[in-house]
């Protein structure tokens, strides 16, 4: 989801590594370990949350986490949580990074030392103030400074239940020593220019009941000297954290936690301003030869590959050129491989794109053939462990290897009976591969399998079976025992795969060897072969959908009951919810896939899916699944990602329902009237227009122009590379000799055609590079500090304005 700014669209997202925790404080009692987990929280909401570590003050959780973020945020912060015994959950330490300081730490990994935490350092949120300086006369003739100040978010009179809480008072304080002066009641000020000395503080807090006290929510403070200036001031200022001196403990007592961030964020235009670059893209698979294209030289320019191919992919899938374009670049990289056994193993950009491509248009694929499995992996926890070595006390070394066996026998048969199920775009692909190998090296009849397979086996299912977390099979990282299982289970389908002549000697472990013997059967390679040739077949008929239901998404949330009965309160219910491709349903807890729902919306009956507004019901990250008859399930998700996440999906699978509706009402139906539009007929059509199409294919909702917005931001921090690559082409078109060694490391095949795309994508970065200073400058001229959007304590705001103001004085 876009931040919209005027002429222009800002998406942010986040992809973070969580490594390791260490020298964490030991607990005070005789055990001395700790159950640690860890949290990522957008200012103080929470987003993600660990598996949790058992027994250690060192723990590896070794997740990662990547989200769209759908809103402003000043923080990005991590906890780390102590569970103990009695199920309590209490913070050892955080670490809190701004938002201007992320890019410091761009995808390197860095140890954070942990920090000390407590409710007056907790604090978020600003509050909007206007303050008047008056001179007055009192009835003796002395002149006296009072000063009015107008709050709208000051501890007054308590607003309950709201975040927003609006006051609208006016308090007068008198700022000079008046005749009855006295030191518990009034100011010690003789002068007026005494006032400058002086500040205003406002605290706001939460009112509680409890007996233990109201909740600090955070505080500012002001100096009256700036009204000086003015008669008046308002502004909008954002609270900051109590000053309670130095009480907190020194980092070092606390541990560290090592991270890896990368964030991004994209300001893209409307389509038309990226027109010269996208068609230059575009063409990439037809330009003779490819590595003069467009596409090729990103590959070629980027530090890494893997950079090129993400948007690059994302890109080609969204205008449907991928298949050429891959198939070029694979072309190309088959006619430069001299040996057979090394096609497609390096990490070229042609590897990159197909592995990008599998993960994104392959990852319902996966849920069907594997995600059944390793869940009961998972779960059961069999073991597995054939290393005589490892072998823990009372397993038997035969049982164990009958269980491995056993899962290693099912998922091979799953995999090679699912050729049906492999995307079109993929078989499409393999087709290509297929063919470019057999054609280049045409005595070797094993070349057209194993080009296929190097990529469906060993880069596709293999590292899925290994770290099923990073293919969405599961929430987190496996628990150790289960992590050795699947590392088992995964090298064995790998060598399954590779059809390799020798395939016990491919392993160094002995033990490995002994249990491969299982499976030296002819019938595991004819079936793999098998498979491999109908996923890599010509004129691949288009199979119908897959019957059985593929599994989205599913959690707990909090609903409020539809009113189905007639008599009944419409109360508020958590509920595990489940969404496939078929109906989106809830039942009471997680349970079973088998146990009957409390209610099933069919697909076909999704009529618009649409944010609700906090004030309906006093909640945050709400939304609504709109039904027939004008029924609307109201549900509340667990932070403001996830309801983006249920949101999009939800839209996604709906989205070619022919009665989907053009208008909804943002806010709730309740006490006789719609609080949006004040309409007091129930079925009044809605008031505001549903948000715009999404793209129906579930597996490939792209944005063309954010990731040719990305291609621009490669191709712009890379120009240095990019104006060497022009030099390594004038110096192959005039001197035929030994190459230099600064301009070995690129492929230039044609120096004059690549010559020719280099200088097109300079002009087009160059352009689009003059679009984005143009509009920093416009948008510094309207933005004023203090305002709502940008409230005075914003350091990085502070920083744009230097840097803004820099620019302009260099300019001028």
């Amino acid at each position: 989801m876009a931040v919209e700014e005027e002429g222009l669209r800002v998406f942010q997202s986040v992809r973070i590594k969580i490594g390791e925790a260490k020298n964490l404080p030991m607990y005070p009692g005789p055990n001395k370990m700790r159950d640690c987990y860890c949290t990522v929280n957008l200012d103080q909401e929470e987003v993600f949350r660990t598996k949790i570590v058992e027994k250690s003050l060192c723990p590896f959780y070794g997740e990662d986490f990547y989200c769209e973020i759908p809103r402003t945020f000043r923080h990005l912060s991590f906890y780390i949580f102590d569970r103990d015994v009695f199920r309590r959950d209490s913070i050892i330490g955080k670490v809190a990074i701004q938002k201007e300081d992320l890019q410091k730490y761009h995808n390197r990994d860095t140890w954070f030392q942990l920090q000390h935490v407590d409710a007056d350092s907790e604090v978020q949120g600003k509050v909007h103030l206007e303050l008047r300086l008056s001179e007055v006369i009192t009835d003796t003739g002395v002149v006296c400074h009072k000063l009015a100040t107008r709050s709208e978010a000051k501890k007054t009179k308590v607003k309950k239940k709201t975040n927003n809480p609006h006051f609208d008072e006016v308090f007068y304080f008198e700022v000079t020593r008046p005749s009855s002066y006295n030191k518990k009641s009034h100011f010690d000020i003789e002068d007026v220019d005494e006032v400058d000395k002086m500040e205003i503080r406002v605290d706001l807090w939460n009112a509680s009941n409890l007996k233990f006290g109201d909740e600090f929510l955070g505080e500012l403070r002001l100096p009256l000297k700036f009204l000086r200036q003015s008669s008046s001031y308002e502004a909008w200022y954002f609270l900051q954290p109590r000053d309670n001196g130095n009480k907190s403990l020194k980092p070092d007592d606390l541990g560290s936690l090592r991270l890896n961030v990368v964030y991004t964020e994209d300001h893209v235009f409307s389509s038309d301003y990226y027109s010269p670059l996208r068609d230059l893209l575009l063409k990439s698979a037809d330009v003779e030869p490819v590595s003069a294209s467009a596409a090729h030289i990103l590959g070629e320019v980027c530090r890494e590959k893997q950079e090129a191919a993400i948007p690059l992919v994302r890109l080609f899938l969204h205008y449907g050129r991928i298949v050429p374009f891959i198939s070029a670049i694979a072309n190309a990289e088959v006619k430069r491989t001299q040996d057979p056994n090394t096609i497609f193993r390096g990490n070229s950009l042609t590897s990159k794109c197909i592995d990008e491509t599998m993960k994104l248009a392959g990852m319902h694929y996966l849920q069907v053939t594997l995600k059944p499995i390793i869940d009961e992996i998972c779960q059961v926890h069999k073991p597995c462990e054939i290393d005589p070595v490892k072998l823990k006390d009372g397993e038997n070394l035969e049982n164990n290897r009958e269980n491995l066996r056993q899962y290693v026998d099912r998922i091979f048969t799953v995999i090679t009976k699912s050729g049906v199920s492999c995307p079109t775009v993929m078989c499409d692909i393999f087709f290509s591969l297929r063919e470019s190998a057999a054609k280049r090296f045409q005595g070797d009849l094993d070349v057209r399998y194993t080009a296929v397979s190097s990529f469906i086996f060993l880069r596709f299912f293999a590292p899925a079976i290994l770290s099923p977390n990073l293919f969405q099979l599961t929430p987190h990282h496996p628990d150790p025992q289960t992590s050795r299982t699947l590392t088992l289970i995964s090298k064995t389908i790998q060598t399954l795969g590779s059809l390799s002549k020798s395939k016990s000697a491919s392993f160094k472990e002995s033990y490995m060897a002994i249990f491969y013997d299982y499976f030296n059967e002819q019938k595991y390679a004819d079936a793999v072969k098998n498979f491999l040739d109908l996923i890599s077949s010509s004129g691949r008929r288009d199979h119908k959908s897959i019957e059985q239901p593929i599994l989205l998404k599913e959690g707990f949330m909090i609903k409020r009951a539809q009113g189905r009965k007639r008599f009944g309160m419409k109360n508020f219910k958590k509920r595990w919810f489940r969404l496939t491709n078929h109906e989106f349903t809830y039942q009471k807890s997680k349970g079973n896939k088998g146990d009957h729902p409390l209610c099933s919306i069919p697909i076909e009956n999704i009529l618009a899916v649409e944010r609700l507004e906090e004030e309906s019901f006093k909640m945050k990250n709400m939304f609504q699944v709109i039904q027939p008859e004008r029924r609307v399930l109201y549900i509340q998700a667990n932070n403001c990602v996830e309801a983006k996440d249920w949101i999009d999906i939800l839209t996604k699978v709906s989205q070619c329902n022919k009665k989907r509706l053009t208008v909804y009402h943002p806010s709730a139906y309740l006490n006789g009237h719609w609080l949006c539009c004040k309409a007091t007929a129930d079925n009044t059509p809605g008031c505001t227009p549903c948000t715009g199409g999404l793209p129906a294919n579930i597996q490939l909702d792209i944005d063309g122009d954010r990731e040719t917005e990305r291609i621009y931001s490669l191709f712009n921090l890379y120009m240095s590379k990019l104006e060497k690559m022009q030099e390594a082409c004038g110096s192959k078109s005039v001197y035929d000799g030994p190459e230099e060694e600064e301009y070995s490391t690129f492929i230039i095949d044609d120096p004059k055609e690549t010559y020719k795309t280099l200088k097109l994508i300079i002009e087009g970065v160059g352009t689009l590079e003059q679009e984005h200073a143009q509009y920093k400058r416009d948008k510094f001229k309207k933005t004023k500090y203090g305002s709502q959007e940008h409230p005075i304590g914003d350091k990085s705001f502070q920083t744009y304005i230097r840097q803004q103001s820099e620019i302009s004085a260099h300019s001028i």
